[in-house]
């Protein structure tokens, strides 16, 4: 259930950010989701890591007789419970007004979010670019009309979507404490690693939103990939130096700092670039007739992706080890560079009204 609903988060909240933004400015509001995740997932590390060292260990119980373990789980509601009390307040998207053809709620809203002397225009620009074709938006929409085939556009966000996961970030935010104890921490340190790398996310995203509207998507995007290409081969060697005792890889005192900063490096470099920028582009670079269905194919990508790596991670862990898989995430990380330099296409600047399919 919680799966459910965080995957229609995921595609519903970019697309509403730009919708309700206006160019010059929503690449940092678009940034702010980035900044909520990696928040929350820092939360959730520190409430980790505090019950589990208030029971003992995460297995051990706590309050009520309940393990530890299971407190995690019954924290989400908390902030679950806001996010519902919050969304009652939020104007509708006026794109989507004037799309339902409700022409004085998408004045209303334009005239809150841009004031009085604004609204005319911008609801002007949005009818304009919704006039040739203001049938409702349907997945047929992604396909060329001339060739039958789904746009090109399409394939961009796609490979934006699973590029984002490929290069294995979850596997550091869901396995952080896993990874680290099959390195030889304790349970407590490799927690409290994980609560490192939550507050180093959120000083990454903290730099994107102030560069991102400055020297646009694209750079944040390659910059990004480079960093994580090296930091990830340099986790390979790290690992590959190792030995196992007893099922467990032990590494050098070296080696084991070498995999420590690396990994945190990694973290600092997806969470200023793919992180964010992902989300941003999906949110503004589809044309207004398509944006919801195309939003919808590429968060199914995102999502399916991020459900592979994080199940074959461990088998990767039991086959061929930490070196061979973090192997193949660097190898994922080198083909993002390629793919941002050849496909991906600057959209800083640009009104939602001028994005072409």
């Amino acid at each position: 259930l919680g799966g459910f609903a965080v995957g229609a988060a995921s595609v519903m909240s970019p697309a509403y950010i730009a919708e309700v933004a206006s160019a010059r400015y929503r690449g940092r509001l678009a940034t702010v989701q980035q900044m909520a995740i990696i928040c929350g997932l820092f939360a959730a590390f520190l409430s980790n890591y505090l019950l589990a060292r208030a029971a003992g260990a995460s297995t051990e119980p706590l309050w009520l007789g309940h393990e530890a373990w299971r407190w995690m789980f019954w924290m989400q509601a908390l902030p679950s419970a806001l996010f519902l009390l919050l969304l009652l307040v939020i104007p509708e998207s006026p794109r989507f007004l004037v799309l339902k053809g409700r022409q004085a709620q998408a004045r209303a809203v334009l005239s809150r979010l841009y004031g009085d002397g604004a609204a005319a225009a911008k609801q002007a620009e949005i009818e304009a670019s919704l006039a040739q074709d203001q049938h409702k938006p349907r997945f047929s929409d992604l396909l060329d009309k001339a060739t039958g085939r789904l746009r090109p556009i399409l394939w961009v966000g796609i490979g934006l979507a699973m590029f984002q996961q490929l290069v294995g970030i979850n596997v550091v935010f869901y396995y952080g404490a896993v990874l680290w104890q099959a390195v030889g921490f304790s349970e407590s340190d490799a927690l409290l690693i994980n609560v490192l790398s939550g507050a180093l996310s959120i000083g990454a995203c903290l730099l994107t939103v102030l560069l991102i509207d400055r020297i646009g998507r694209k750079p944040l995007l390659w910059v990004g990939s480079v960093g994580m290409s090296v930091a990830l081969a340099l986790m390979v060697v790290a690992f590959a130096s190792g030995s196992l005792a007893e099922g467990r890889l032990q590494l050098s005192d070296g080696m084991g700092r070498l995999a420590l900063v690396a990994a945190n490096v990694y973290v600092v470099f997806f969470n200023m670039s793919w992180g964010p920028v992902m989300w941003v582009m999906l949110g503004e670079m589809f044309p207004n007739q398509i944006r919801g269905p195309a939003l919808a194919v590429a968060g199914a990508a995102q999502w399916t992706s991020n459900f592979a790596i994080t199940v074959t991670f461990p088998m990767l862990l039991a086959g061929i080890g930490l070196a061979g898989a973090y192997g193949i995430y660097t190898v994922a990380a080198i083909l993002s560079i390629v793919f941002v330099v050849r496909y991906v296409r600057e959209t800083k600047g640009k009104e939602l009204e001028q994005m072409e399919g």
